[in-house]
């Protein structure tokens, strides 16, 4: 077995996956209705952010290039990741380097975790409602109100009093209109390719490290070996041993997370299913049409090929037989298993 399959069944309730421009959502052109869902990239930075939380370590650094023209304008230039496998997010995440006008070589490295949006199970089991809302501080006296002009000049009291006269507006509240929340049962899949997991190569025609990079990595035990892509870089088992739980605790637990408190989900997970097969793993956890306009969530708890994880919440919204405390915990063991069960060293 070269590729894990990972598929995990959870519920948002009343949420927000994406707060820069609201929900997102894609038009679903079956069902005819708009369907909200979590970008890849998203939950991507959501599992490492629960690596290195697991680790205890602080994410990789990111540097930004800033210019500055004649008129003394900062103008964006290019952001590098560090491209370095010492840092787990980034072994786990991949990255890419490249420099501005060609004249450094390109590093890049595609993550060996390829990982989906979190969508809905169904176009007809989530779903978004809006609502208007307020930033209300009516009730304190000790509010600072400013009012400016069109030339940016602070209005007086008396002036901003004048300016009122014969209209119905408080300066104290402001209104923020049609706020999507999203709702409903979602999936979401992850394909780890294991040859890769652990390895960095060593293609000088299309680098992945750079060669100061390479001879820190030596100097700090990797081991130099082959796997189906070339020559390659592997970590060395202490440190795959401290990194395989930690991974498969940060893919079991993860949640979107919203930086407004107001839209605080659990978002919790009602199952996991695993496999070395990508046809059963879509079949293991699927909605069924059983009418024009209603469908229902199935889990195969007894598939063949297939390890099945289901938790005490499913059990409100599927049913179930095999709802467990534990389940979660089991899982998680499951992924290291199958981690710590493959021949790293030995690929070719």
């Amino acid at each position: 077995m070269n590729t894990l399959y990972i598929r995990t069944l959870k519920r948002a309730d009343n949420t927000v996956f994406c707060v820069q421009n609201g929900q997102k959502t894609y038009f679903d052109p079956v069902f005819r209705r708009s369907v909200p869902y979590s970008s890849g990239q998203q939950v991507k930075r959501s599992i490492l952010d629960s690596l290195n939380s697991v680790l205890n370590t602080l994410a990789s650094p990111t540097t930004f290039m800033w210019d500055v023209n004649k008129k003394k304008e900062l103008k964006e230039g290019e952001v590098f990741a560090t491209c370095d496998p010492t840092y787990a997010d980034q072994l786990f995440g991949g990255w890419m380097r490249a420099g501005k006008g060609g004249e450094e070589r390109t590093l890049k490295r595609r993550s060996p975790l390829s990982i989906s949006s979190m969508r809905a199970i169904h176009p007809l089991m989530a779903g978004i409602n809006k609502e208007d809302v307020s930033f209300d501080r009516n009730d304190r006296p000790n509010n600072k109100i400013i009012v400016r002009n069109e030339d940016g000049t602070v209005l007086s009291d008396v002036q901003v009093v004048e300016l009122l006269e014969g209209k119905d507006r408080s300066l104290s509240r402001k209104w923020i209109p049609d706020n999507s929340r999203a709702t409903g049962l979602f999936v979401q899949d992850i394909a780890i390719d294991l040859r890769r997991l652990f390895s960095v190569s060593l293609n000088s025609l299309e680098p992945e490290i750079s060669a100061t990079t390479e001879s820190k990595l030596r100097d700090e035990g990797w081991i130099e070996s082959v796997n189906a892509f070339g020559s390659c870089l592997l970590a060395p088992k202490r440190v795959r041993e401290i990194w395989i739980p930690a991974l498969a605790k940060a893919i079991i637990d993860w949640q979107i997370t919203s930086n407004q408190a107001r839209t605080f989900s659990l978002m919790e997970t009602l199952a996991v299913t695993i496999s070395n097969n990508a046809n059963k793993i879509a079949g293991s956890i699927r909605a069924k049409l059983v009418e024009d306009d209603k469908a229902k969530v199935i889990i195969e708890e007894a598939l063949s090929g297939v390890d099945c994880f289901v938790t005490l919440s499913a059990s409100a919204y599927v049913l179930t037989n095999i709802e467990s405390e534990a389940a979660l915990e089991h899982a998680e063991k499951k992924i290291a298993q199958i981690l710590n069960g493959f021949d790293y060293e030995t690929q070719v």
